[in-house]
């Protein structure tokens, strides 16, 4: 435009108008005559060609008005000028000029079109404004006022509605509505947010906003009170809330704070409640106090009490957080299924909140049963615990067990701060209670008078309230094949099981009260008809066989010469296990029993403390070692028993025995104060050896020599082995791996001997209930030497079937105070008919050095009495081979024991007089059970009738060897 402007100047035309108003000027514009661009319409009209024209004008042209044109063509001229191009260059000027003038021209009409348009428009917003009347503008006007005042009015009302939601927010947090509250306050503000333009409305957002952190305070309140009663409707509405709140991490993160605060508040007001209440005041210097310090002032009455209360509520307390984490669970479960049927909007940062929640809950765990370990643990520190009652000691490892089983099934802790703190106190306090245990076991045993203790026929020490506790786990002892389907499928945690009701810490409490036991039987029998049935059953003469009642029996048949033998008769004398009733019902004293509610104790004890099993363990063994080292001292001990060959105590009871004196009896009758530390302290650890109460008579034939009291002692300390042996799963799964050879030793070495003390305790009856001396005075006046062949046996034989059938007797007597088992008559009768075989063969050098010898070792040391024969012919040796037919064919219907002990000794012994030398000296040498007099009073028989002198001499050489290593 100002290169227009400059141009039109140049040319002498006017400027265009600035306005409309200076329209005038373009009607007196000069236009150029045709002469003056006659020239310059002759040239071509190319729109591009003139557009380079135009374009190649140099720009000093356009400058200002004082430029001066001539002076700056002039001095472009060149010093020397040629005409002919000084013609080219003044027509390219003119060229120029004239398509400069061109578009000036072409401008100036579109100017004046322009103008003509303007007028027009003029003229017709005139004629409109003067169509138009102010009445009809009015309606509009007063149309526009009336839909703002009706938009006002809306507003006003939404502003009054806000007004009164105070009201309503506060109904709806007395009714713990925080959901509704939050969600109507935020609808509230986000309402707010559209009038803010009015003045009201900047006071209602401060006050909306004042009323969202009282909703967020309480909102704090009622999160806190999930810590010790959950209730899934009150969390679900807490939980929805900080969720529109938008801060459910921070939800999590508070409510893990007041599970901490409500543990330590929760101990300490249990604590001090008893403390206060056991002070008698509510001094408030206790309140001031440190839980640690609180503790040191519970008394030892309350100490129970307050621990069970103590765990109790904590239990409440891991309750309530694992419900809290069972809620997540199932919510979590709820909105995955949710978001994968809806849309993914939200759906990362929801994800990343779940997935905090559950890290922190899991992290939780720990955290709080740690907590939970270090409360306990300060309470049970605080109080001495060597002072305690056993039952109230297991009692409090018995809660703990609970506690640390809790712990387990919570957060799958060992609970090595509760282990640790309680197994020193535990180890020490086990110690001295073990030690006056067997004390008191040895105060036991020297009263016991060996009476039996009634127990029922299915009498099991489970149904002592010692051994409740392994009624609540199974059996070690049962595979898991063996289990019932309901039991092995799935346990029942204790979460699970007072999940909604009950504690169990308030069970336990009440189990110890309510511990009740039926094992005893009135006089051992059922009900009284048992007990007249019983002895019904066995009369006095009832197993004795009519024949043996006679002074003479027929040689040829064994019958009476009157009545035979029914086979009723037979069968009734058949039986060997001496019974009062058909129930065989467990011998025992109440000494096993208290044995057996000791290892029931320990056994607590050990149950709840693993790490100190051991210990228990080794005790639980050294409870049995004393029992049966007592019964061995008792009714066994018998130095002249060993002598004998027979076996009767094999080499492992003897090392047994000899192992249990050495470890714990103390053989010393006082002190030495010249002893050192160390010997004192090894002889804490003993036991004196017990002695037998005198009022135990062992001594009377009538009794069978204590046979009764025999019977107890024994069959009490098999019973217990028995009982040991079931146990043996129950310490075997407790048992250090390490200590396992210590359990394994104690049961191969200690507790399978226990029947083996049988063989030595009734072969002292066995020795002394039959007159082995009266058939050896008999024996000593029978000749050998007859000649004729003897169809009628000897005397002795007779003499000897009366003993047993007074034995048969007494055992019958006995069996009515004391069931007698069948391995226990089957020892009695397998002794005395062995004594009685062996005093048949053995027998004294001259009658006058034998009666000693049988007084003190009740036929033990008898020498062989048919090789005391002198002179015996063929007919004498079959008279011996009658009289030992005859004794047996008659003991076998005393006794159902087969074969008949000793049988084959004294039939190989009477043929060995038929040998001759070779065979006789074979057989020497393989028959080393007979000793060297019964074989040199053989060959010395011999001599003369089948042997001469030399073959003598041989004979005995031949037995000298065979002696030579044993001396």
């Amino acid at each position: 435009m100002q290169k227009i402007k400059s141009l039109m100047t140049r040319q002498g035309l006017k400027s265009p108008p600035e306005n409309l108003s200076d329209l005038g000027a373009i009607e007196s514009l000069r236009v150029p005559g045709k002469e003056e661009f006659r020239e310059l319409r002759e040239q071509p009209s190319d729109p591009q060609a003139e557009q380079e024209l135009i374009n190649s004008i140099e720009q000093v042209y356009f400058s200002t008005d004082s430029f001066d044109i001539v002076k700056y063509e002039l001095e472009k001229l060149p010093p020397i000028l040629n005409l002919q191009e000084l013609e080219e260059y003044r027509d390219k000027l003119k060229q120029q000029q004239a398509a400069e003038l061109e578009r000036v021209t072409s401008l100036q009409t579109g100017l004046q079109l322009a103008a003509v348009i303007c007028t027009n428009g003029r003229r017709h917003l005139n004629i409109a404004k003067e169509g138009f009347t102010q009445a009809s503008l009015g309606l509009l006007a007063n149309q526009r006022k009336r839909q703002l005042l009706i938009g006002l009015l809306k507003s006003l009302r939404t502003i009054k509605t806000l007004q009164r939601t105070d009201v309503r927010l506060s109904e709806m947090l007395e009714e713990e509505d925080y959901p509704g509250a939050i969600q109507l306050c935020l609808e509230c503000q986000k309402a707010a947010s559209t009038f803010k333009h009015y003045s009201c409305i900047s006071e209602l957002n401060s006050k909306l906003q004042d009323t969202l952190e009282q909703i967020e305070e309480q909102l704090d309140v009622a999160l806190s009170k999930i810590c010790k009663n959950f209730d899934i409707n009150h969390y679900t509405k807490v939980q929805q809330a900080y969720r529109l709140l938008g801060k459910t991490q921070t939800a999590m993160d508070q409510l893990h704070m007041h599970f901490t605060q409500a543990i330590h508040n929760t101990v300490f007001q249990v604590v001090l409640g008893y403390v206060e209440l056991c002070s008698g005041n509510t001094d408030t210097k206790f309140q001031k106090l440190q839980y640690k310090d609180l503790c040191t002032h519970v008394t030892p009455d309350s100490y129970i009490p307050c621990l069970a209360d103590l765990c109790k509520a904590l239990w409440e307390v891991m309750l309530s957080y694992y419900r809290t984490m069972e809620w997540h669970e199932k919510h979590d479960n709820e909105d995955t299924t949710s978001a994968a049927e809806g849309s993914n909007m939200g759906t990362e940062e929801t994800n990343f909140d779940r997935g905090y929640i559950k890290k922190k809950l899991e992290h939780g765990l720990t955290r709080i049963w740690q907590d939970v370990q270090l409360k306990v643990k300060t309470y049970l520190l605080g109080t001495d615990l060597s002072i305690f009652k056993y039952d109230d000691f297991i009692f409090v490892l018995d809660i703990i067990s609970r506690l640390m089983q809790v712990g387990e099934e919570f957060c799958g802790s060992k609970s090595e701060v509760l282990q640790e703190s309680i197994r020193k106190q535990s180890v020490n306090y086990f110690k001295n209670y073990h030690r006056t245990r067997l004390d008191e076991l040895r105060m036991f045993l020297e009263n016991e008078t060996w009476e039996l203790c009634p127990v029922k026929s299915n009498f099991s020490i489970l149904q002592l309230h010692e051994f409740k506790f392994m009624e609540q786990s199974r059996s070690p002892s049962v595979s898991p094949s063996k289990q019932p389907a309901s039991t092995s499928s799935k346990t029942v945690t204790l979460f699970e099981q007072y999940c909604s009701d009950g504690n169990p810490f308030e069970i336990q409490a009440n189990h110890k009260d309510e511990e009740t036991e039926d094992v005893l039987a009135s006089n051992g029998y059922e009900s009284d008809e048992q007990e007249k049935s019983a002895y019904q059953e066995y009369d006095s003469d009832s197993d004795v066989p009519e024949e043996l009642k006679r002074d003479y029996v027929d040689e040829q048949t064994g019958d009476a010469p009157v009545k035979s033998v029914s086979r009723e008769t037979l069968k009734s004398r058949k039986k060997s296990d001496y019974s009062l009733n058909k129930v065989n019902a467990p011998i025992l004293t109440n000494t096993t029993l208290n044995v057996i509610r000791l290892v029931g104790k320990y056994m607590q004890m050990m149950n709840i403390l693993k790490p100190i099993a051991f210990d228990v363990i080794h005790f639980m063994s050294q409870l049995f070692d004393y029992y049966l080292y007592a019964i061995y001292t008792f009714f066994g001990r018998n130095d002249s028993l060993e002598s004998t060959g027979l076996g009767l105590s094999s080499s492992r009871l003897r090392t047994t025995l000899n192992r249990i004196q050495e470890s714990l009896i103390d053989m010393e009758v006082s002190a030495d104060p010249t002893a050192t530390l160390t010997a004192a302290e090894e002889r804490k650890e003993k036991v004196p050896s017990p002695h037998l109460s005198h009022l135990v008579v062992l001594t009377s034939g009538d009794t069978l020599y204590g046979l009764a009291e025999r019977v107890v002692a024994t069959e009490s300390l098999v019973f217990l082995a028995e009982q040991f042996e079931f146990l043996q799963p129950h310490l075997d799964a407790v048992m250090p791996a390490v200590k396992k050879p210590f359990l394994q030793q104690f049961y191969s070495q200690t507790v399978s001997t226990a029947s083996e003390l049988r063989k030595p305790i009734y072969w002292i009856v066995a020795g002394k209930a039959i007159d082995y001396e009266q058939m050896l005075l008999l024996m000593a006046n029978v000749k050998w030497d007859v000649k004729e062949i003897m169809s009628q046996h000897n005397i002795y034989v007779d003499a000897l079937l009366k003993e047993f059938e007074q034995f048969n007797r007494r055992l019958n007597e006995v069996s009515k105070r004391v069931r007698i088992p069948l391995p226990v008559s089957n020892i009695l009768w397998e002794h005395c008919i062995r004594l009685a075989n062996r005093t048949i063969v053995e027998g004294t050098q001259t009658l006058s050095g034998k009666q000693s010898a049988i007084d003190h070792s009740y036929g033990l040391e008898l020498h062989i009495r048919y090789a005391n024969v002198k002179k015996c012919s063929n007919e004498g040796r079959a008279l011996m081979q009658l009289d030992f037919q005859q004794f047996l064919m008659k003991l076998e219907k005393l006794t159902d024991i087969r074969p008949i002990p000793d049988k084959e000794f004294v039939e190989t012994y009477i043929k060995a007089y038929y040998l001759t030398e070779n065979d006789m000296e074979r057989w020497i040498k393989e028959h080393r059970e007979y000793s060297t007099k019964q074989l040199t009073n053989l060959v010395n028989v011999c001599l003369g009738s089948h042997i001469n002198k030399k073959a003598r001499q041989k004979l005995l050489a031949a037995i000298d060897d065979i002696d030579r290593p044993k001396r």
